[in-house]
């Protein structure tokens, strides 16, 4: 009974939240953003009836915990066990049922969404149509964009630090909270994420773009600083004993003979792939030849998206357009390459495969975008 409550408030706290930013939106951008988070609740009512797994899981334990173990679990746990004391206070201290607590982490998903399609219309001077289609903001409606960041889980609270981090560096000073959240939070979660957002962002900096020379010192000097204070806990997050090149590649080993492993039909076994088939395995699997059921097909039409759009931008010279990226977009490209790094050697299984991805799938699309406004922008001026 209690969902007649708890619904309608996501609902209204999901269009309030498009509100905030009211004053940097245009009238369509206002309308499409109400679009995409009637489509992402769409996504979350969808992942709520036909997913089972760790979602039910992350709702249905907490319901027996203790404070005592809240508060062990949120100061002291890492990942799992600091989910379960996060949705401590849905599951069980508010009493929400698994429908309301996966439409309010639908909201959580879509709130990052938002901050994402903010960087777009902050960062990206010109649009591209490509046909009778007009890349942004059609791009964000793909639909394992939002189904990935709409269920109970790590992936939509991690979806939601990513795009808080990359908004607040477009004003660092100024949204110092903003950036603190997302980091604690992802710490909490996965630490490697936060290592991997410190190594993206540290090398943008350093790489200069439209900052003063202190602010390009100051800021790397903090990222990579930070990244290196965390690396001993991110290696013992991962079990990883030494940070040696021997260490990583035992890892990157022990992790793709657990995850090949996978069920229905959806395992590959990656350890035999050269590195560049391994990255593209990662970037466009699964594809119409890997189909299993519905959502394999969903997913493999929209790889075939990204495949079409990738080989376009090869062809309007994209590290040219790189260099000229403004530095968030550096950073979540390099953000991109890291990840893809990690998880290319280690993911043997075509279901996580996309759920990993999907953290690094906003900046692959907004470089997209990047690389098409470029090339407009240099067209007008000559």
């Amino acid at each position: 009974m209690l969902d007649f409550i708890y619904i309608p408030i996501i609902v209204v706290l999901g269009l309030g939240f498009i509100h905030l930013f009211r004053r940097d939106l245009s009238d369509q951008d206002a309308s499409m953003l109400q679009k995409l988070f009637f489509f992402h609740l769409v996504m979350g009512t969808y992942y709520c009836f036909f997913i089972q797994g760790d979602a039910v899981g992350y709702w249905r334990v907490p319901k027996a915990y203790t404070i005592d173990a809240f508060k062990d679990g949120l100061f002291n746990g890492e990942g799992t066990m600091f989910m379960y004391a996060f949705n401590f206070l849905f599951s069980n201290l508010l009493g929400m049922s698994y429908l309301s607590n996966t439409l309010l982490y639908t909201l959580f998903g879509f709130m990052g969404l938002t901050f994402f399609y903010m960087v777009v219309v902050k960062t990206i001077p010109y649009n591209t149509k490509i046909g009778d289609y007009v890349l942004f903001p059609l791009l964000f409606f793909l639909p394992n964009l939002h189904f990935w960041s709409s269920g109970v889980g790590k992936d939509t609270l991690l979806f939601l630090c990513i795009g808080m981090f990359v908004y607040g560096l477009l004003k660092p000073l100024t949204r110092i909270p903003l950036i603190a959240i997302s980091i604690l939070l992802s710490l909490a979660i996965r630490p490697h994420i936060t290592l991997f957002l410190f190594v993206g962002f540290g090398i943008a900096y350093v790489m200069g773009g439209k900052i003063s020379a202190f602010q390009r010192f100051a800021f790397s000097a903090i990222l990579i600083g930070a990244g290196l204070a965390i690396l001993p806990s991110v290696m013992e997050f991962a079990k990883i004993e030494e940070a040696s090149a021997e260490g990583f590649d035992k890892f990157a080993e022990a992790k793709a003979s657990v995850l090949s492993r996978g069920t229905a039909g959806s395992a590959i076994d990656v350890s035999s792939y050269p590195f560049p088939l391994k990255v593209l395995t990662f970037w466009f699997r699964p594809f119409f030849f890997d189909v299993r059921n519905i959502n394999g097909l969903i997913a493999s039409v929209e790889n075939l998206v990204l495949v079409y759009l990738f080989v376009k931008i090869l062809y309007r010279k994209p590290i040219r357009a790189f260099k000229a990226a403004p530095f968030v977009i550096k950073g979540m490209v390099i953000f991109l390459l890291v990840g893809t790094l990690a998880f290319s050697q280690s993911l043997g299984n075509v279901g996580i495969m996309i759920r990993m991805r999907n953290m690094f799938l906003p900046g692959f699309l907004i470089f997209i975008m990047w690389v098409f406004s470029y090339e407009k922008e240099l067209a007008r001026k000559k």
